[in-house]
């Protein structure tokens, strides 16, 4: 069985008022469990900082900093900071609990999100970001995983009716001023990286503004708009290349998406939304433009209320627009002609009788006619074949050879999201679309198929947390969980997982089962100390108990027969019936005392020494009245002994 070591700071006490109740991520710089304030009595999280990042006194200080700000932030879409302390050299935050999914779970179990949705959410991430810029923080580092959604207060199930909160600000600005190559330049995560962080390392509110329309890009798409195979090369991409309109991959979304997504992601800070409460209100027109086209779509005469849909008046008081005036000037209606101007016909017939009447003008409009006439045979030609090719076949190449042949016929590559496969290799062509041989425009895009190889999953590193998350977050990975023999624990408590089969990090096929050990909470009998005991001594006290008894014996200097280990050790918890290992001393040397009492004092001295013991005698007349040690203890040739003699 392979088991994972428990972790030892669950079921601590925190400053005598933070009980660790549960482990619910570990991150690379912290690790978040869940707690109870047992002064207030309420359910909280805590951030514990790494080892690592502790014992950086610069990032300590800046981190301290930071969570003074971060709690002075008010907000009902910011996850809240109520305290800070330190435990054993660890920085801690103390932070709301917020019962529910990040967005990337979210993301990872439906893919993507309808544009209402999309929007609904990222309004109540920019009103929190907003908060924050007003502030005079920047987060640094805004992504999926820093976004909590919880379930509405009226128990609705609809995404847009939920309680989006966002966490970590001004985290990632304590993280950069500590960078090891002292650059202070931050790498944040780098799918939702500004260009200007990777260019010179500033951020200002514009960058969270950009990370915020690669957020909206991702919900739409349900991808991020550049990958590659080292961090730095998708950073670089951020730089050079322009993010390109969610439309391209889900046909169909509405044309005003795309230009929020292009305005918040413009290269040049210069040219977006100066920090995000301006993005907001552009969000939300755009979100109330989209409710209202669909509105509009409906055959109802009668208003319909659409679940999951909020309007300007149901915002609640931090997210809601200004009012926003007259409904809308009418257009003017278009200009309407007659069938046929008289005055125009006229003059036409006028001008066609002149050209008529000429030679010259006959001529000229012969010429013109043939003219006419060759346009429209080369136009036909070129309409009906001329602008098209046949499709190149790049099924079964690797990525960068159907590129590049792609790119030879005069076409442009484009890939999906790809399609796991047993049998194809990753990163090679499974489909096209137009297929190989099809007659298309000619510079048009060919959209590809790569294959993901075969659909495996890690097993995800659930130890410390409670069998309900553990489910959670093996069904986000498609691996099956069941529960397997609950063993006790001294460390971990009840119903936490202290072991996982197969090991955490291990692929498996969706569906796979994963067998999740839990802890019974700590064994109802505590192991005594019997090391330094006889071992017939140790094993009635154990056997007393309930216990079973195993015996090794282990060559040493120690008396023959004399316990000197155990396992478990003592204050371990055990069970009735539970085997306990003594190791005993096993010493060919050793004998026990003989008994002298009574004895001349150079006799007994005589008789001592000659057994190989080293004698010390206390006054040299008389009779042995008092031995150390004493008879029928154990001893060691060469252990020095005292006698102790006087006159009667």
């Amino acid at each position: 069985m392979d088991t994972q070591v428990a972790d030892n700071l669950l079921g601590s006490l925190l400053d005598g008022r933070y009980r660790i109740r549960g482990r619910v991520a570990r991150g690379g710089m912290a690790t978040v469990y869940t707690a109870t304030d047992e002064r207030l009595e309420r359910t909280v999280a805590i951030k514990i900082i790494h080892t690592g990042r502790a014992t950086d006194p610069e990032f300590v200080e800046r981190f301290t900093d930071e969570a003074k700000t971060i709690a002075r932030l008010t907000h009902p879409n910011v996850v809240a900071v109520y305290d800070q302390g330190n435990h054993q050299g660890l920085p801690y935050l103390v932070m709301e609990y917020v019962r529910g999914r990040t967005l990337r779970d979210i993301l990872a179990e439906r893919r993507r999100l309808g544009p209402v949705e999309a929007l609904a959410v990222l309004e109540q991430m920019l009103a929190a970001i907003a908060t924050a810029h007003r502030a005079g923080l920047v987060h640094r580092d805004v992504k999926p995983e820093n976004v909590l959604i919880a379930e509405a207060p009226s128990g609705s199930a609809e995404l847009v009716d939920a309680v989006v909160k966002v966490a970590d600000f001004g985290l990632a600005r304590a993280v950069a001023a500590s960078a090891d190559d002292g650059s202070g330049q931050l790498m944040a995560t780098v799918a939702y990286v500004a260009p200007e962080l990777v260019t010179s390392g500033v951020a200002d509110p514009r960058s969270d503004v950009y990370a915020a329309g690669i957020v909206l890009f991702e919900m739409l798409t349900g991808r991020v708009p550049y990958d590659g195979d080292r961090p730095v090369d998708i950073a670089w991409q951020h730089v050079d290349r322009d993010v390109p309109a969610p439309s391209r991959f889900v046909p169909g979304l509405p044309p005003i998406v795309d230009d929020i997504v292009a305005r918040a992601t413009r290269r040049d800070p210069a040219l977006r939304p100066t920090d995000a409460g301006t993005l907001l209100t552009e969000v939300q027109q755009a979100r109330e433009v989209i409710v209202a086209a669909a509105a509009r779509a409906r055959p109802s005469a009668q208003p319909t209320v659409v679940v999951g849909q909020v309007t300007p008046s149901d915002r609640p008081s931090w997210a809601r627009l200004p009012s926003p005036g007259p409904a809308g000037r009418a257009r003017p209606a278009p200009q309407q002609y007659a069938e046929e101007d008289p005055t125009l016909v006229e003059r036409a017939r006028n001008a066609y009788a002149r050209v008529k009447s000429s030679p010259r003008g006959r001529m000229a409009l012969t010429a013109s006619l043939v003219v006419l006439a060759l346009l429209v045979l080369v136009g036909g030609w070129w309409l009906g074949f001329g602008r098209y090719e046949a499709a190149p076949k790049l099924t079964g190449l690797d990525r960068a050879a159907a590129e590049a042949v792609a790119r030879k016929a005069g076409f442009t590559a484009h890939f999906d999201q790809g399609r796991f496969s047993e049998e194809i290799k990753k990163d090679t062509v499974l489909d096209q679309d137009p297929p190989a041989g099809e007659r298309v425009v000619k510079g048009s895009d060919i959209k590809m198929t790569l294959s993901l190889g075969p659909e495996r999953y890690q097993v995800p590193d659930v130890v410390g947390k409670t069998w309900e998350l553990a489910v959670v977050d093996m069904s986000a990975v498609k691996l099956q969980p069941v529960k397997g023999a609950a063993q006790y624990s001294d460390t971990a408590p009840a119903n936490t997982v202290i072991a996982v089969q197969p090991a955490v990090g291990t692929e498996m096929k969706p569906g796979d089962k994963v067998t999740v050990i839990l802890s019974k909470g700590k064994a109802p009998l505590t192991v005594p100390n019997v090391v330094g005991q006889d071992q017939a001594a140790a094993r009635a006290q154990l056997e007393g108990m309930g216990l079973k008894v195993a015996i090794t014996f282990q060559k040493s200097d120690k008396p023959n027969g004399q316990v000197i280990a155990q396992n478990p050790v003592d204050g371990s918890g055990a069970e009735k019936d539970q085997v306990i290992t003594l190791t005993v001393s096993e010493n060919p040397t050793s004998f026990a005392m003989p008994d002298v009492m009574n004895w001349s004092c150079g006799d007994a001295k005589n008789q001592l020494t000659a057994m190989g013991l080293n004698v010390q005698v206390d006054g040299d007349m008389g009779w042995v009245r008092d031995m150390d040690p004493k008879p029928g203890i154990m001893v060691n040739q060469g252990q020095q002994v005292v006698i102790r003699c006087r006159v009667v």
